[in-house]
């Protein structure tokens, strides 16, 4: 663990007393960051709208149809419809990852200057790919950038968590969400993938 991210662990630790519930319970911070930009907007895309298991097979069908390389813009733009198809992508996720490829090879989305952007300004940029919203740009930002403030205030399993930790009456609005998750700037996302995790160890939290 980076000691940045013990500062920060230890940080929400002290802030919020239900958090530290969940962080003694959870362990050790270990979320994964995927340093190719593109490919994790292209995997966000296949894995929309699907169950785990049916959006990997689809994902390594995918990526076995480039013979396992590294997937491009290029690529993508030149593969036909039809084979994009035959790998199990629907009509709409073959425009999407069109839509994708063609703003990264055109340079309206330059990846590489997306690390001096500030996170608002990222997701604006984001948003105008078709299939690209608010939250898949949020998950970009946590898991590809590791941006360490964001609050995801649409997603359900953060939502399903601050319900219980919190004891609420019922999933919190975005409004709840930001005032339970104020004092945890700068370190949102850390707070975040904790209450992912808290999940899966509810029987053991309270």
């Amino acid at each position: 663990m980076e000691t940045r991210n013990i500062d920060a662990i230890q940080y929400l630790r002290k802030v919020d007393s239900n958090l530290e519930k969940i962080i003694k319970i959870v362990g050790e911070y270990s979320i994964k960051i995927r340093n190719d930009p593109f490919q994790s907007l292209v995997e966000s895309i296949i894995y929309q709208q699907l169950a785990g298991r049916a959006a990997n097979a689809i994902y390594n069908r995918f990526i076995s149809y480039y013979d396992n390389h590294q997937v491009t813009p290029t690529g993508i733009l030149n593969s036909s419809i039809d084979n994009l198809k035959k790998v199990g992508l629907s009509n709409r996720k073959i425009e999407y990852l069109k839509d994708l490829a063609s703003h990264v090879y055109d340079g309206r989305i330059n990846l590489e200057e997306l690390s001096n952007m500030s996170d608002e300004e990222i997701i604006n940029k984001l948003i105008n790919v078709k299939g690209i919203g608010r939250w898949t740009s949020e998950m970009f930002l946590i898991f590809s950038l590791g941006r360490q403030d964001v609050l995801p205030v649409t997603d359900l399993g953060v939502r399903k968590a601050m319900e219980k930790v919190y004891s609420l009456s019922e999933l919190p609005k975005p409004h709840t969400m930001i005032e339970i998750a104020e004092p945890w700037r700068p370190y949102r996302s850390i707070a975040t993938w904790y209450l992912w995790k808290s999940l899966s160890n509810f029987s053991t939290i309270g």
